[in-house]
């Protein structure tokens, strides 16, 4: 008997996996007004159709980015979307600029795509991904 492809997990992993298994109504996937302040450098803004307002700052955006590459990293590190990567430690830590969007690029009427300052572009910010990430008060009562 083979055991390949079997994961133990925590409950609360557990709860979270079934929870983004749910599917969820379609007026909480539908943006009204979507605002990208890109030139401020603050952030993105959403208004969704069932009434809630999300809003994630750049850099919680990029360190959740949605690509194979970044999604599996952050699962092999233990992290989840938005956390960032632990910075090595030396005795004189190097500045990094914080990142931000050099393009903003809509995908479809489902999504949105952002090609980072550091050279990265290849995750596709799905609207039901932003609403399944908000971590406003409210949604990181229901998690």
């Amino acid at each position: 008997m083979s055991h390949e492809g079997i994961r133990i997990v925590s409950a609360d992993e557990a709860r979270r996996e079934e929870a983004m298994d749910r599917k969820l109504p379609a007026d909480a996937v539908t943006p009204v007004k979507v605002r990208v302040h890109k030139t401020e450098g603050t952030g993105v803004e959403i208004e969704w159709k069932d009434g809630h307002r999300s809003s994630w700052n750049f850099v919680w955006l990029r360190n959740a980015c949605p690509c194979a590459t970044c999604h599996e990293e952050r699962e092999n590190n233990g992290r989840k979307p938005g956390e960032a990567k632990p910075k090595p430690q030396t005795l004189l830590p190097m500045y990094e600029a914080p990142a931000r969007p050099v393009e903003v690029t809509p995908v479809g009427k489902y999504a949105v795509k952002f090609k980072w300052s550091d050279g990265h572009e290849a995750g596709i910010y799905s609207w039901e991904y932003l609403r399944r990430v908000c971590d406003c008060a409210s949604c990181s009562q229901k998690s």
